[in-house]
Formats: structure tokens, C-alpha cells, sequence
């Protein structure tokens, strides 16, 4: 996908001419802050077409070789030199003309240079780090600390400095290419930054090529997705709709997914995510909160006219599902895993079993540790309170559920709403369904059923007991043992296990 933005790019630039000017992916950021200074004619001739000299008129014949290196889509572009010696160049002219101004007593209003206004800028951005521009020079002054040179900036700074330099050297209504600008750019700052960038220059256009959804999302105007790159010069490029009942952030990810997109639970913790994009490689996996949201997610695509073409599926946690409705469910395009939470994911006996041969476990040792995890779970489970606090949970599921169900669009009157409430809640029996389920877990209990225990009872805590009993460590490093695990290709034991007891997902 980076080749084909590049080339996308490059192809811009060459559609729209002398009114482009690009800022490529592949670019050098090395500030040198006292090069030779040139004429400003020059140095802005160098910066637009990488040659300074290039008679008048003629600038762009010479942009793909010079600027380019005749390899317009990878060359790496050094033109912060030229950058630099612009804006000096238009500082001392811009300096002449207001002497002369004052001496003639001619001046009105100071014109305010390109140096000056984005210092400005870079004041309003950061804040903590002061600019310090002289004839000649540039410095940095942090916080007090003694100032350093420009030379010395991060990378950020420098990243920071030479996009707000290019924006505003550009020529008057450019069309400005920008290819990756958050490379070296804090997320946080990368926003205000071109709020900043477009504020300055009105008069030009902006076109942004970017791998950052969010900051993609957060820009006015219209948005595309390269769907498909053809050689040669035959680009698939789809515009984001609007109104597809997803954020625009989320919608843009979904066109531009080359896999079928998998919604599921959670938020999209580092453990969630490497648990599920490695048990279904070949899905795009996207945490949407809770199991409605899910649901709604796959309806929400699959009745979307420019979504239609993408499929899709969905998984949610077993939430005590009875065996009707996870086939509703599957009818429906989602599945449902065996246990109540992925964590308990786990604890899972052939998981369990994984990870202790995975440490070199075996035979009666083996067996060993797992009746110890099994006892210790039964002692987690049967603590006072513990069990109460599962079947609240499940009671509150099941009526939330219901409750849901009910359809009162054809009702007609606050006394049919009421009859219709009572008629379709009564069939409830609250006190029923907690004795159901308090019923399977004491079962499981007693039968010292892991697999069922882990679909009924639903407790992080018992993440806790996987990692004492099966790694002997924290609970933290047991999680961040799982995530490097399962993204290593070379160990592929616990994968193997997981995947095997996952529901096959088909895309629809």
C-alpha cells in the first residue's frame, strides 16, 4: 500500500503541474542552519524544482530529474537547505524594504516575515520550546536551559519546522502534497499543527496522503481510500460515504481493509487484539465494546449500500447464551466463544495444557499443575459473594436482553404500552434464571468442569491464577508473555491450542 500512495502521489504532482508542490514520504530532515546563504529567487527555484539555477519558465523540465532524481516515487528528497535559504533570503529582503520604509517615512505596518510567522506558529504549538532567529542563525531555548543549535533539533522539531517552513514558502494558490505528514510528529500535536498549516495559507489547496486514520478523520473535506493499485498508473480509489451509521475514522478502515472485517468485544487491548489477529489471520479485527455493539456493527454493514461489498462477521462472548440463541446468532454472521470472556480463554484446559509444555512440563508434573490451578479456581469461585456477583451480572444480561426484544411501535395508547410491557416482561422469572444460573456453576463446581466453569463465571481475577500456576509470574507479565507469544511466527503452541477451541468464523 506505501508504493501505491507514493506512486499516487507523484502522479498528482504531475497532473497538476507548476501549481504542485510535494512533500514525499521519503524525505531528508537534516537542519543546517548556517548554509551559504543565496537570492531568494534562487533559493525558492531550488525548493520547487531542485535546481536553483534553472533559467526562468523552465523549472519544470528540470523538477523529475533534479528535484527527483528521475525516480520521482522513491528518490529521497533533501530540499530543508533550500528551505532554509529561502526564508533567510526573504528575512533580509523583507528587513531592506522596511529600512528603507523608515528612512524614506514611507512605513505603515511592518510587513511580519516567513521567520516571524512561524515562529509564531511554533510558539502557539510548542509552547515550552522558543525559537531564536537571528540574520544568520537559528537556536532552540528550552525552558530556560541554555539554547543549542537548530542542528541539534529532535526529529520532531525538525519534522515540525520544515513542514510549517514548506506551507508557507509555497507559492501563492499551490496545490500542496503532503505524503505521510505525521512521520516524526506526536500524535497529540499532529492536529494543531495543520490547523496551523491551513489557517496560514488559504489561498492553497491541501492534499494529505496518510496511513493515520485518526488524524485522517479529524481534517475537513473529503476523504478517499486507495482500494487497489494497477500498473501501470491505474489506481482503484473509493470515496468515504457519509452516513454509514460508523465514524468517519471507522468507515475509512473498512474501505480500505483488504480482508473481511471482524467485529468483536472489548476495547481493543494490546491482549484482545493479539489473541484474535493471530487465531483469524485472514480478518481485519475491530473492537467494538460491548456485544450489542457488535451485533448492531454487522447489521449496521451488511444493510449499508457502499459497504455491502465488504464482508463481514462478528464475535462476542458467550455472556451465557443459550444454545438457541448462538444459532440465532450464527445465522445472523456472529459466533460466539466457549467461555464468558476471552481471558478465561486461558485457562481453558488444552490452552493450559499449551503453555505448561511450553515450559517444559510433562506427565504426572504436568497433571500436577493443573489440579493445582483447578483447586485454586474453585477456591476463587466459592468465596463468599463470588458467586452472587455472576449471577447479578447474568440476571441484569438477561433482562437487559429482553427488554430489548420488546416492539412497541404498534402500540396505540399508554394503556396498551403498559399491558404490552407487563404481558411480554412477565414471562421473565428473574428469580428462575439466577437459580439457573447459579445452578450450571455449582455443577461445574462439584464436576470440577474447567471448560463449563469458564463459559459460566466471569472474574479477571482469574487471569491471576493462569499466571501463577502456568508461568509462575504476574499477572502483567503473564499477559505481555501472551502478546509476544502469539506474534512470534516460530512459536506457534499456544496459537494452535487457542485457535482450536475459537469458533470458525465465515465471512459473509
Amino acid at each position: 500500500m506505501a508504493a501505491e500512495k507514493n506512486r499516487l502521489a507523484a502522479q498528482a504532482e504531475i497532473q497538476w503541474g507548476e501549481s504542485a508542490h510535494r512533500i514525499s514520504a521519503h524525505r531528508y530532515l537534516g537542519l543546517n542552519p548556517t548554509i551559504a546563504k543565496i537570492s531568494e529567487k534562487k533559493a525558492r527555484t531550488g525548493l520547487r524544482f531542485g535546481y536553483a539555477d534553472a533559467p526562468g519558465g523552465a523549472g519544470l523540465a528540470h523538477r523529475n530529474g533534479t528535484r527527483w532524481g528521475s525516480k520521482s516515487e522513491t528518490y529521497l528528497l533533501n530540499d530543508f537547505d533550500f528551505l532554509i535559504q529561502a526564508l533567510f533570503a526573504e528575512q533580509s529582503n523583507v528587513a531592506l524594504q522596511t529600512h528603507n520604509a523608515v528612512h524614506a517615512g514611507t512605513l505603515e505596518q511592518p510587513v511580519p516575515t516567513r521567520f516571524q510567522r512561524l515562529t509564531a506558529i511554533w510558539d502557539r504549538i510548542l509552547p515550552h520550546r522558543r525559537l531564536l532567529i537571528t540574520g544568520d542563525d537559528i537556536n532552540i531555548s528550552a525552558d530556560g536551559q541554555p539554547s543549542y543549535s537548530a542542528a541539534d533539533m529532535s526529529d520532531g522539531e525538525r519534522a515540525i519546522f520544515y513542514m510549517i517552513g514548506q506551507v508557507l514558502v509555497a507559492e501563492a494558490d499551490s496545490v500542496l502534497i503532503f505524503d505521510e505528514p505525521e512521520l516524526h510528529v506526536h500524535r497529540a500535536i499532529l492536529s494543531r499543527l495543520w490547523d496551523e498549516a491551513e489557517a496560514a495559507r488559504p489561498d492553497c489547496a491541501f492534499l494529505v496522503i496518510t496511513h493515520d486514520l485518526e488524524f485522517a478523520a479529524s481534517r475537513p473535506g473529503q476523504k478517499f481510500v486507495i482500494r487497489k493499485y494497477q500498473a501501470p498508473g491505474q489506481w482503484e480509489i473509493e470515496p468515504v460515504p457519509e452516513g454509514t451509521g460508523f465514524s468517519e475514522e471507522l468507515a475509512t478502515l473498512i474501505l480500505g481493509s483488504r480482508k473481511p472485517i471482524l467485529f468483536v468485544e472489548g476495547t481493543g487491548t494490546s491482549l484482545d487484539l493479539a489473541i484474535y489477529r493471530a487465531c483469524y489471520p485472514e480478518w481485519t479485527v475491530l473492537p467494538r465494546g460491548a456485544c450489542e455493539n457488535v451485533i448492531h456493527a454487522v447489521a449496521t454493514m451488511r444493510r449499508n449500500a457502499s459497504l455491502t461489498r465488504i464482508t463481514c462477521a462478528g464475535l462476542v462472548d458467550a455472556d451465557d447464551y443459550s444454545e438457541e440463541d448462538k444459532k440465532l446468532l450464527a445465522e445472523f454472521g456472529v459466533g460466539t466463544l466457549p467461555v464468558s470472556e476471552i481471558e478465561n480463554l486461558l485457562l481453558h484446559p488444552d490452552v493450559a495444557i499449551a503453555i505448561l509444555e511450553e515450559e517444559k512440563f510433562q506427565g504426572a508434573e504436568l497433571e500436577a499443575k493443573l489440579e493445582a490451578l483447578m483447586d485454586e479456581v474453585i477456591i476463587e469461585v466459592s468465596r463468599p459473594g463470588a458467586i452472587d456477583e455472576v449471577v447479578l451480572r447474568y440476571c441484569r444480561r438477561r433482562i437487559d436482553r429482553t427488554l430489548k426484544k420488546i416492539d412497541f411501535k404498534d402500540v396505540k395508547s399508554p394503556v396498551d404500552l403498559a399491558e404490552t410491557y407487563t404481558e411480554r416482561t412477565a414471562a421473565l422469572d428473574v428469580a428462575a434464571v439466577a437459580k439457573e444460573a447459579r445452578d450450571r456453576i455449582d455443577s461445574a463446581i462439584e464436576r470440577r468442569d474447567m471448560p463449563a466453569l469458564l463459559a459460566n463465571f466471569d472474574n479477571k481475577a482469574l487471569l491471576a491464577l493462569a499466571a501463577k500456576h502456568l508461568k509462575g509470574n504476574s499477572k502483567i507479565a503473564f499477559e505481555s508473555w501472551v502478546i509476544r507469544t502469539m506474534r512470534d511466527p516460530k512459536l506457534d503452541r499456544l496459537r494452535s491450542a487457542l485457535s482450536k477451541i475459537l469458533p470458525t468464523i465465515t465471512a459473509h
